[in-house]
């Protein structure tokens, strides 16, 4: 097995960050360069006020990475420009774009935990592990996963597939919501399905899951049966709903998600069962 292209880490190397890949976020968006179509990131001799204060994320095929955010009253370097990180999926190898939710998640943890909530004094970063602390009441802040359940129900050679109707776009995905506070993972699956689609459940299974940095959640995947009850869409997130076969599929969310790594496997697990021999 060859060894991971990324190494996460949080201890800062004793080495300079000229060389290091930095990246920069705003929210959700990514400071980079553009060369004849292809997308760059700077490096910390590039951005040195920005390397000194970046957080270490680990090594990219012996790389150093570190993470920093770019104030908002400051203005792209020439050369330079934000996007939508979202955006460079394709664009970047999926190594790359890993580091990228990694980078957008720790920018903001970094940014949204300065100073205490208890009393309001700056917090400093702690010594060997990925928290930042106030020195006064010692309360630590780790940056914060919110998990979200994702689950597609199946019926024979028919998924039931949804659009909700705050995304952009017009696809259709798989069911998913956050878990409530009291709840199991299996419980919110049930939960979340009855509340917007109406219909029941059998079979649950766990099939993986899927850091989401765009929604800063932990997406975790399960796969069920159709037990019974008619759809019945919620009118507020679930636009609407339906059956789908391989025969009729509508326009699918795109490959990087966890929902379309559910669909594939169902259409593969449907072709396999339905070829001769």
């Amino acid at each position: 097995m060859s060894p991971p292209r990324f190494i996460p880490g949080h201890d800062v190397p004793a080495r300079p960050r000229d060389t290091a890949l930095l990246f920069v976020t705003r929210g959700l968006d990514l400071l980079v360069g553009e060369r004849e179509g292809a997308i760059h990131l700077p490096t910390g001799s590039e951005l040195p006020a920005l390397a000194a204060e970046a957080n270490f994320l680990g090594t990219l095929e012996g790389v150093d990475c570190y993470a920093a955010s770019l104030p908002k009253d400051t203005e792209p370097p020439a050369g330079l420009k934000l996007v939508p990180a979202r955006g460079l999926y394709g664009r970047v190898d999926e190594a790359l774009f890993a580091v990228v939710g990694r980078a957008l998640a720790i920018s903001e943890w970094d940014v949204t935990h300065r100073f205490c909530g208890r009393d309001g004094q700056p917090t400093v970063l702690v010594p060997g592990e990925r928290a930042r602390r106030c020195p006064v009441c010692r309360t630590p802040y780790y940056p914060r996963i919110s998990p979200a359940v994702i689950v597609l129900i199946t019926r024979g050679d028919a998924m039931l597939l949804a659009r909700n109707a705050n995304f952009p776009g017009a696809f259709f995905s798989t069911l998913a919501g956050f878990v409530d506070v009291g709840e199991s993972l299996e419980e919110t699956v049930v939960r979340e399905v009855k509340e917007e689609v109406g219909v029941e459940l059998k079979n649950l299974r766990y099939f993986g899951s899927q850091p989401w940095p765009f929604g800063r959640s932990l997406m975790l995947g399960f796969t069920a049966e159709y037990a019974g009850g008619d759809i019945q869409v919620d009118g507020q997130e679930i636009a609407e709903a339906g059956w789908f076969t391989p025969d009729n599929l509508p326009h699918l969310p795109p490959r990087l998600s966890i929902a379309r790594q559910l669909i594939d496997d169902f259409l593969a697990r449907v072709k396999a069962r339905n070829t001769p021999g």
